[in-house]
């Protein structure tokens, strides 16, 4: 089961260096999310090889606009390439007046439904529910209403016993069975028990998504021990009152709450302008999170365990 993340844009406002703002695809065993849409994103989608016409779930987090202003262009683009599919568009309630005046006034109507699904800036809430995934919208603390979104992994099967199996020869059809933890009895009546046919589950995993945000205490409790935890690092701390007065978080106050909820590993991001070498960065971060690394674009990195 892949469940891996692909940075696409990680500056803060504007681009520089090289660096796009912000933007981020989800692959969840081959179904892509897109998290935020900052200018460039169809374009850096193309670069890394990623079909935007497989995403079928965008994530909005605010609309300051290094974090969506890439948005009406990828739908337009998508309408051109003729998209029949549902999309689902999940964002703050005035995303969706925008979009509406924008394909006003270029008189486009899309050959596609775009679903939207307005959040919540002031209460944790679940925007998808599937059984092999479940993504939780939970509010940031920004100039403008903001979200975070985080990704939960479902209950995973159990692992089979693959000598085992083949030594009892065991029937396919059953075998999925075996998985969920069901017995299996063969025609003899002679039972075989699943948990020593099987190895157990591996761990679900998790993803959280953080940018634009003064540390404060109430969302700590949502990205509690997150396999990967991406969080905006806007500035060194040496800039601390800048960032409070801007409503962002240093490179440290990032490791310290990744070391705060338990996180076993830390992305940083949302880098700004001011910065050409993020090597201080990820070095004022490792002080106290040494589990941290820079998210770089193009670049894809795995959730938890690879399966």
């Amino acid at each position: 089961m892949k469940f891996e993340v692909l940075i696409l844009g990680n500056s803060s406002a504007t681009p520089m260096y090289g660096r796009h703002p912000t933007s981020q695809v989800i692959n969840f065993n081959e179904q892509l999310f897109l998290i935020d849409c900052g200018e460039g994103t169809q374009m850096q989608l193309f670069r890394y090889g990623v079909k935007s016409n497989r995403i079928n779930h965008i994530f909005i987090s605010h609309l300051h606009g290094d974090h969506y202003l890439g948005l009406v262009g990828l739908l337009s683009s998508l309408h051109l390439m003729g998209r029949k599919a549902d999309l689902h568009l999940y964002g703050p309630p005035a995303l969706e007046e925008i979009i509406e005046i924008q394909f006003k006034h270029s008189a486009t109507v899309l050959n596609y439904n775009l679903l939207f699904h307005p959040t919540n800036p002031n209460k944790p809430e679940v925007i998808f529910a599937a059984p092999a995934l479940k993504v939780t919208s939970f509010p940031l603390k920004h100039r403008i209403p903001c979200t975070g979104f985080r990704f939960d992994e479902g209950k995973r099967a159990a692992t089979l016993n693959a000598e085992a199996v083949e030594r009892l020869n065991i029937p396919t059809p059953y075998l999925r069975l075996l998985k969920k933890g069901i017995d299996y009895a063969d025609a003899d009546g002679k039972l075989y028990r699943a948990e020593d046919l099987t190895y157990p589950a591996p761990k679900s995993r998790s993803y959280a998504y953080c940018s634009d945000t003064m540390v404060f205490d109430d969302y700590l409790s949502n990205i509690q021990n997150v396999d990967l935890l991406y969080h905006e690092a806007t500035f060194m701390h040496d800039m601390l009152d800048r960032a409070k007065d801007t409503f962002h978080t240093t490179a440290q106050q990032a490791g310290e709450v990744a070391k705060q909820v338990g996180a076993q590993k830390l992305l940083l991001g949302h880098y700004s302008a001011r910065y050409k070498d993020l090597q201080p960065l990820l070095e004022e971060s490792k002080s106290v999170f040494i589990s941290t690394e820079l998210s770089e674009e193009g670049s894809w990195y795995a959730v938890g365990y690879k399966q």
